[in-house]
């Protein structure tokens, strides 16, 4: 795999991280947190205090894809990657009982997939790559 394909993959990573982020912050956290509205709200509504949780995942998922986008395309960019895809594609299966919850399976599969497929990326990454020795 060449240098630039490693390139490729850490800035979708950080493209589709940073874009669903901003979405969820925008149009499902925010709204409920502000005016009690979307789709969250009707697991939120009762217990305002647990959309910590969400507002916390979306905004930390977005921090991360700044990170992504600037990596330099070493093993530990990669790992990086691979280890937040993993780690929020098996947060959406453990918990997946909150996307028919909210009405909003068609979102879990969407992200789930993506989630998963970015880790196999990366992991395809981190046994494709070649560093350079140092002296």
């Amino acid at each position: 795999m060449t240098t630039r394909m490693h390139q490729r993959i850490l800035r979708a990573n950080a493209v589709y991280l940073g874009a669903s982020a901003v979405a969820a912050l925008l149009f499902l956290d925010l709204p409920q947190v502000l005016f009690g509205l979307g789709p969250q709200s009707r697991i939120v509504s009762d217990r305002p205090y647990v959309a910590v949780g969400f507002v916390e995942a979306h905004g930390l998922a977005f921090v991360l894809s700044l990170f992504l986008w600037r990596a330099i395309g070493d093993r530990f960019s990669h790992l990086a990657g691979a280890g937040a895809a993993a780690l929020l594609g098996t947060a959406n299966l453990v918990f997946w009982d909150i996307f028919p919850a909210i009405d909003s399976l068609a979102m879990g599969y969407v992200s789930t997939s993506l989630h998963w497929t970015f880790a196999a990326a990366q992991s395809l990454a981190i046994l494709t790559l070649r560093e350079k020795r140092r002296a």
